[in-house]
């Protein structure tokens, strides 16, 4: 199975996010917290979460890039029950035994964005909101092997 983890190129998500992911934490879309937002709501750090945060799992923090890996069966059941607590501590889910089924959904849904991709590959997310609600778009950035001339530097020392 393929999850996503948080990646970041530079520090620019520790400014734009309220709340931002840690690198490493597993992460999914996160869609859901904006679900009953208007345009009032899209206004300086919560409208670029919006616009382009992935939620971290372990943080519930939003990052701006996630790289495809490998997930063990027994992570992906350690972060269902993260989820679902998280939807009882902050949604008011009635318990995490209610709130699991959702949980498993949009696990399951980020387990699917992933799964056709290989390892390494940058995810990125893109959200507007429509008349039907809001709408995601994803891309995908698929790695590439670096040739060794554009690590090694190659010359002559004695001259």
């Amino acid at each position: 199975m393929m999850l996503a983890r948080a990646i970041h190129f530079d520090e620019s998500d520790q400014r734009v996010y309220h709340s931002p992911a840690r690198t490493g934490e597993w992460c999914i879309s996160g869609g859901f917290e904006f679900s009953n937002w208007t345009d009032g709501d899209l206004t300086g750090k919560p409208r670029q979460a919006f616009a382009n945060g992935w939620l971290g799992l372990e943080t519930f923090g939003r990052v701006s890039c996630v790289a495809v890996t490998r997930v063990e069966p027994a992570e992906v059941e350690t972060l269902t029950q993260a989820l679902a607590r998280h939807f009882v501590e902050i949604y008011g889910a009635p318990s995490p035994e209610a709130a699991r089924p959702v949980a498993e959904e949009e696990i399951a849904q980020m387990l699917e964005i992933c799964a056709d991709h290989a390892p390494n590959t940058i995810l990125t997310v893109m959200r507007e909101l429509t008349d039907a609600g809001v709408r995601e778009q994803y891309r995908f950035i698929a790695p590439t092997d670096a040739a060794l001339d554009q690590f090694a530097v190659h010359g002559d020392t004695d001259g």
